[in-house]
């Protein structure tokens, strides 16, 4: 089944080291394209990337919220 794309957005920037971080860290860092400080994506608003962010809050902020 295929879920509606509601368009809402979120802004990431990296704004912490990913050096010495654990594995499953530096995935969730990749996983939302993000790998070096001051890198910014803009992701779709969906719950599962919401959990990504807030396991990796001390390496990125939310910069604008859509």
């Amino acid at each position: 089944m295929a879920k509606k794309k509601t368009g809402a957005t979120v802004t990431v920037k990296q704004t912490g080291s990913a050096i010495g971080r654990k594995k499953d860290q530096l995935a969730t860092l990749k996983g939302l394209g993000l790998n070096k400080i001051g890198r910014v994506r803009e992701l779709e608003d969906t719950p599962c990337v919401r959990g990504m962010i807030a396991k990796i809050s001390h390496l990125v902020e939310v910069v604008d919220a859509k």
